[in-house]
C-alpha cells in the first residue's frame, strides 16, 4: 500500500494504491468483511492548519487503509519509530520511512456524535471542545445512503453551543459493501487527528460504553473482551494512537447505556440527543436501533415502550428468537424494568431471559478496571465523576462483567 496527501488551502486529499499482495475485499478489527469501492478522499478542515506532524497524516491514512493492507504501507513522509513500531507490532505490517520524532499534546476533546453515550461523556466534561465528523458526498461515488441525514447532526452539534470543530469528509464512501462507513471504526477520527496540532490535542474521547468495551459489543464476540482489539489502550489501535500523540480515552467505558442514557437525558444538551439520523425532526422510530435505544429510555424513565414496531417486523425479528442477543445485557436491563414488557416486541426476549432488577442492578454502576485505564492526566476528573455520581460495582458485580458470556 502506498499513501499520497496532498494539501489545497483547507482541503486535504489522500490517495492508495494497492500492492499486489493487497487486496480489494479485506476485513476491519471488529471482523466485518469490507470491500472497496475508491481509493481516494478528501477531509475539509474548518481553515487550514499551521502544521500537521506526519504521524497524525499517517494515522489518519491507516484508519481507512488497513484493511485493504497485507504486508507494507509507504507513506508520502517519513513518521516516527514508534509509530511505525506500533504499525508493526498490531498488524505486522511494516510501516515506513521513518525518520521524524514523537509529538505530544495536552488537551483532551471530544468525538461529538450526537448519540445518547456522546453526550454522557459531553455532561460528563464540560469543558472539553467537541470535533464532529460530518458525512459529505463523493465526486465519484453515488449516494445510496441519502435518508442518513449527516447534515441535521452537524446542525445539532452546532445547537450546544459548545466550543466546536467541524470536519467534512467523504471517506465513508471508500467502502462498496456492506454501505456507507468508516473502513476501521477509528477513521471517525481522521479529521480530529489532522486538527491534533492545532488544537494541542493530547486524547480524544470516545462514547464507547461497558458494551462496546467490555462485553464484546454487538457484532463481535458477545464476551467479555479486555483485549478488546479497538479500544483496549494495550491493543494494537489504541497503541497507534498514543504513538501519535493522541490517546484513546473511554470516559463511559465503564458503564451502560442504561447509565450514559441517564446523563445524557439529565444533561443540558438533551434537547440535541439523537441515536438515528433517518429521520429529520427527530429519529425515525422505525428502525432496529430506535427500537433498541427505546427500550433503554423506557426502562430508565420506567414507562411503557412507546414503539409502532411489532413482532412481525424484521428489525424485531430476532427479539422474537432464543438469545444470544447483540447488547444483550441491555435487553436484559430493559425487560427487567419496562412496565408491560410481556405484551411487547421483547415479550419473547423477556420470557427467555428471566431477568429481574437485582439481576441487572450491576448495569447502574461503574466497572472499576475502566477507570484505571483511562489516561494519567484525565483519570483523576473520570474517577471522581464516577464515585461521585454513579458508584462503583462491587466485587460480585465486577465478576459479572468478568464472567460474561463465558459460559
Amino acid at each position: 500500500m502506498r499513501v499520497t496527501w496532498t494539501a489545497d488551502g483547507d482541503t486535504w486529499r489522500m490517495a492508495f494504491r494497492l500492492d499486489a499482495e493487497d487486496d480489494v475485499t479485506g476485513r476491519c478489527a471488529d471482523g466485518q468483511p469490507l470491500r472497496l469501492a475508491t481509493n481516494s478522499f478528501r477531509i475539509e478542515l474548518p481553515r487550514a492548519p499551521r502544521e500537521i506532524h506526519p504521524d497524525l497524516l499517517a494515522l489518519a491514512a491507516w484508519t481507512v487503509a488497513a484493511p485493504w493492507t497485507r504486508r507494507r504501507i509507504v507513506f508520502d513522509r517519513p513518521i516516527s519509530d514508534g509509530l511505525a513500531g506500533a504499525i508493526g507490532d498490531g498488524w505486522g505490517v511494516e510501516a515506513g520511512p521513518t525518520g521524524t520524532g514523537a509529538r505530544s499534546g495536552g488537551r483532551l476533546a471530544i468525538s461529538y456524535s450526537g448519540g445518547a453515550d456522546s453526550v454522557a461523556v459531553a455532561a460528563m466534561l464540560p469543558d472539553a471542545p467537541f470535533v464532529h465528523f460530518q458525512r459529505v458526498s463523493h465526486p465519484r461515488v453515488p449516494n445510496r445512503w441519502t435518508h442518513y441525514r449527516s447534515d441535521v447532526l452537524a446542525e445539532l452539534a452546532a445547537a450546544t453551543g459548545r466550543e466546536l470543530t467541524v470536519v467534512r469528509s467523504d471517506l465513508e464512501f471508500t467502502l462498496a459493501e456492506p454501505r456507507p462507513g468508516y473502513p476501521e471504526h477509528h477513521a471517525v477520527a481522521a479529521g480530529a487527528l489532522l486538527m491534533a496540532d492545532e488544537l494541542d490535542l493530547g486524547g480524544l474521547a470516545f462514547g464507547y460504553e461497558l458494551g462496546s468495551r467490555w462485553l464484546g459489543g454487538d457484532r463481535y464476540l458477545l464476551r467479555y473482551t479486555p483485549d478488546n482489539p479497538m479500544w483496549a489502550p494495550h491493543g494494537a489501535w489504541g497503541r497507534a494512537f498514543a504513538a501519535a500523540g493522541v490517546h484513546l480515552v473511554l470516559p463511559v467505558g465503564g458503564v451502560s447505556e442504561a447509565v450514559t442514557m441517564r446523563l445524557a437525558l439529565n444533561s443540558e444538551l438533551r434537547g440535541q440527543v439523537r441515536w438515528c439520523l433517518r429521520g429529520v425532526g427527530g429519529p425515525c422510530g422505525t428502525c432496529g436501533k430506535c427500537l433498541y435505544k427505546e427500550l433503554i429510555q423506557a426502562a430508565v424513565e420506567r414507562r411503557p415502550l412507546r414503539t409502532t414496531i411489532t413482532a412481525g417486523r424484521p428489525v424485531a425479528r430476532r427479539w422474537q428468537e432464543p438469545p444470544p442477543y447483540g447488547g444483550q445485557e441491555m435487553i436484559e436491563y430493559g425487560c427487567a424494568r419496562v412496565p408491560g414488557v410481556e405484551d411487547t416486541v421483547f415479550g419473547a426476549a423477556a420470557r427467555y431471559l428471566g431477568a429481574t432488577e437485582s439481576s441487572t442492578a450491576w448495569l447502574e454502576r461503574c466497572y472499576p478496571p475502566a477507570i484505571e485505564e483511562i489516561p494519567e492526566p484525565w483519570r483523576g476528573r473520570v474517577r471522581d465523576f464516577m464515585t461521585g455520581e454513579i458508584g462503583l460495582m462491587s466485587e460480585d458485580e465486577a465478576r459479572r462483567v468478568e464472567t460474561w458470556g463465558v459460559a
